[in-house]
């Protein structure tokens, strides 16, 4: 299990990546939730298999049609029981 602290950057708000990424946790079982920070990125915490946790973040490296992602800051996190998938509002 990998769990694993996200942020992501450049045209990430109001191109339905949150709604987007959320499909792509839910589609490869991950646990987590996604929000959009005030300062313009997108930031989100995840928990699965090593294989589906970099399935997502290349993933989040592409985006939605629409998203210009400039970088995703990746952190390492303890597992923190997460269950489901939430997007933040």
């Amino acid at each position: 299990m990998t769990t694993v602290h996200l942020l992501i950057t450049g045209k990430v708000q109001g191109v339905f990546y949150r709604a987007t990424a959320a499909e792509q946790a839910k589609k490869r079982h991950l646990s987590g939730w996604i929000r959009n920070t005030e300062e313009g990125a997108v930031e989100a915490t995840v928990s699965g298999s090593d294989e589906a946790v970099d399935q997502f973040i290349a993933w989040c490296r592409q985006g939605p049609k629409g998203a210009r992602v400039e970088n995703v800051i990746i952190t390492s996190k303890p597992d923190d029981g997460l269950v489901g998938f939430e997007v933040i509002r």
